[in-house]
């Protein structure tokens, strides 16, 4: 068994998926726009002129598996109650990190030395994304 993240951007999937291959080294792996569908969407699913929005999109940040869409496309993304969590390798790389996510974003916590990592900061993307950057503890 396996769980995965599924982001829906409404309507800024593409925008994001391009922000994170630049700020955490994301890989598009699967794209499919919404004209691309091999079945039409149900009457009054996709709003008109969303033909090129993202439909499904899978990508991958290290060795981990997200999904995006742009959902309704709305245009409204609401990301509460989570936070993705990312382990850096080192603290230069944790500060790469935690700078290209804050970009346009809001630091929630800045990165710094905490009891349980010697790298540790919270910041919401402009997207509306938490995410928890951090170094693991040394053993």
């Amino acid at each position: 068994m396996q769980v995965q993240s599924y982001l829906f951007f409404e309507g800024r999937c593409e925008e994001a998926l391009e922000f994170y291959r630049k700020a955490v080294g994301a890989e598009i792996t699967m794209l499919m726009r919404m004209k691309d569908s091999p079945e039409p969407a149900p009457p009054g699913m996709v709003p008109p002129g969303s033909e090129n929005k993202v439909m499904h999109a899978s990508f991958t940040v290290g060795e981990s598996t997200l999904m995006a869409s742009d959902g309704r496309a709305s245009g409204q993304p609401t990301f509460k109650g989570f936070s993705l969590s990312l382990m850096a390798a080192d603290e230069a790389e944790a500060q790469r990190l935690f700078t290209a996510l804050g970009e346009g974003g809001q630091v929630q916590m800045p990165l710094g030395k905490t009891f349980w990592s010697p790298a540790f900061g919270m910041v919401e993307d402009r997207f509306g994304i938490s995410w928890m950057v951090q170094v693991p503890a040394p053993m």
